[in-house]
This record gives C-alpha cells, sequence and structure tokens, in this order.
C-alpha cells in the first residue's frame, strides 16, 4: 500500500511540475504575440530570429559551448 502511495505522490507531483512549466510557456506565448501585435503589426519574422538569437545564447554563455541541444 505505501508504494501505492508514493507512486501517486510522485505522479501528482511530476504531473504539476509539467502543468506548470506549460502555464508559463503559454504566458510567454500570448505576451510576445501581444508585443508582435503592439510594435510590428503582428508580424512575427522579428521576434522570431531574435527568440532564436536570445535562446542560443542563453544555451550558450554559462558554459560557452551548446552541449543542451544535443540532449533534445
Amino acid at each position: 500500500m505505501k508504494k501505492a502511495e508514493s507512486l501517486v505522490r510522485y505522479f501528482a507531483r511530476n504531473i504539476g511540475i509539467v502543468i506548470g512549466l506549460v502555464l508559463i510557456w503559454r504566458g510567454m506565448w500570448i505576451l510576445l504575440d501581444g508585443i508582435d501585435r503592439f510594435f510590428f503589426g503582428g508580424d512575427h519574422i522579428l521576434t522570431a530570429f531574435g527568440g532564436i538569437v536570445v535562446g542560443l545564447l542563453i544555451l550558450y554563455l554559462p558554459d560557452k559551448d551548446l552541449k543542451e541541444i544535443q540532449k533534445l
């Protein structure tokens, strides 16, 4: 019985983490769409390229490599 409870707790915690990450992702997506509409008239190309560059910099700068991309 104790093993079943710990298994349920394990899945509940991980589902909570996944839901939290998805909600953050959704909020950022909506925020960036708003920036696109406000500054660029709904054209997503500038923020798309900007997001790629910023994302690569965030992955590269801490350890000066892009090994995190290999994990995908």
